[in-house]
């Protein structure tokens, strides 16, 4: 194992940790705006007991957020030193920007949203909410861009090896940026939709506090409804861009070796790869598909991997893989989506005990949605850092491998400690339930609540 691949080992690690945590907090965020939005609209108590219990567990993730993300960072110096040397002119700025924007926007309200129900009216505290909300969004749209750059550069020029910018416009709003950032903005709400509706499915599985999630589960399923199908055309999107700019990481996410030229491509629901053969073993496939998801016609044409050079392919194996299991999960919710608006219809939403068990049991898919749809992001823009311009191997610190065996190595611990915390913290604050001593801010001090309800 060398310098690169390690690196690439830990970089990969340090990513699928960090992204668990502003997954969440970024949905999170949305629902704890619409919960105070209901609290100041309703006066109903039962919104504020919700807004108190969940506001809880997205501190926590932020918190541990945070500091992964910070380690994160430091990862482009240690493990990537000259890429971040290279395009340091047009990345750097993005991720500068994404810590004076969003993450001091977060942390700059978080303070009140925690804190602050007592000390400033109403008004201002449900406007911090929304304000941390904007961060969480903030950071994810900084963060997409910077990597939408990289899968497809643009507003640049390469000036003795070192990647100037021409026009911050044209970087920032990247071919791939559009649909990367509402890909991973839909992933979060409904990953936060699905664990808030698990969460509840659960507690009222055993009886507890049925009021206060049978009222949680109901708005997260409407959150979900709204998501859940939105994500799938978003995807749809996603797949045709990635067509137009990356085509080999389409032919592999398809594993599509083959260029069909006078019929219809297919779409491949199951297969093994064999790379060094160049084909495919045990195929399940749907006739012509693939061209229509694409092209939009049934005979269209979808170049395969073969026309590409075998050394500017990534892992097909993976990235078919990785692709499938995403996509899987993203219409496994779908499924239970169009499966709730039937037990709604039939006005069972809440007290059938088999729906309310697969809402636990897929209650963590989205975080693994998540995870594999980075992989294939990442995975399928290989061998490229900067895509079709700087590989991998040429933007990699010239550092001893050892040096990465004991760092990963320590991020391993790290990370081991980080997370038995945040999984002893967040089951015991689900454990202790809703809240129901403190004190519900007086009406006196509702002013202007009024004026939002009109």
């Amino acid at each position: 194992m060398d310098t690169l691949l390690l690196s690439r080992i830990q970089f990969g690690l340090t990513t699928s940790f960090h992204i668990i945590f502003p997954t969440l907090t970024i949905g999170l965020a949305i629902f704890l705006v619409v919960v105070e939005a209901l609290w100041l609209r309703t006066r109903d108590e039962l919104y504020y007991r919700m807004y108190r219990f969940w506001v809880k567990i997205f501190a926590i993730h932020f918190a541990v957020g945070v500091v992964s993300g910070i380690a994160l960072a430091f990862e482009f110096g240690t493990n990537f030193a000259v890429f971040s040397q290279k395009v340091g002119n047009i990345l750097a700025p993005m991720l500068a920007f994404e810590g004076m924007t969003a993450f001091f926007l977060e942390a700059g309200f978080l303070g009140i949203m925690l804190f602050g129900w007592h000390r400033v009216p109403p008004t201002l505290h449900f406007l911090s909410t929304c304000l941390v909300a904007l961060g969480a969004s903030l950071s994810a749209f900084w963060i997409m861009a910077a990597n939408a750059w990289m899968q497809t550069p643009a507003g640049f020029e390469i000036v003795d090896g070192t990647y100037m910018l021409t026009s911050w416009w044209a970087a920032i709003f990247n071919p791939a940026f559009p649909t990367h950032l509402a890909h991973m903005l839909l992933a979060s709400y409904a990953t936060a939709a699905f664990v808030v509706a698990g969460i509840s499915a659960y507690y009222l599985l055993k009886g507890r506090e049925t009021a206060f999630y049978r009222r949680c589960l109901g708005l997260a399923l409407i959150v979900a409804a709204v998501a859940a199908p939105l994500q799938v055309i978003v995807g749809d999107f996603k797949g045709v861009a990635v067509a137009e700019h990356q085509p080999v990481k389409l032919a592999a996410m398809e594993a599509h070796w083959e260029t069909n030229e006078d019929r219809g491509a297919p779409f491949i629901l199951f297969t093994i790869p064999d790379s060094a053969n160049e084909r495919n073993r045990f195929e399940i496939q749907v006739p012509n598909l693939l061209s229509l998801l694409i092209t939009r016609t049934l005979d269209g044409r979808i170049p395969g991997l073969k026309e590409f050079p075998a050394d500017e392919r990534p892992n097909v194996l993976v990235t078919f893989w990785t692709f499938r299991i995403m996509v899987g999960i993203g219409f496994i919710f779908l499924g239970v989506m169009l499966w709730a608006g039937l037990l709604w219809w039939r006005r069972k939403l809440f007290d059938t005990p088999l729906f309310l068990k697969a809402l636990v049991v897929i209650q963590p898919l989205g975080f693994v949605a998540t995870i594999f749809g980075w992989l294939t992001a990442e995975i399928g823009r290989q061998p490229w850092l900067v895509y079709g311009l700087m590989r991998t191997s040429e933007g990699v610190s010239p550092i001893a491998a050892g040096n990465v065996v004991w760092s990963l190595a320590l991020f391993c611990i790290f990370f081991g400690i980080i997370g038995a915390s945040y999984f002893y913290y967040t089951i015991r604050t689900l454990e202790n339930g809703p809240d129901y001593d403190s004190p519900i801010p007086p009406i006196q001090r509702m002013a202007g609540v009024q004026a939002l309800q009109k």
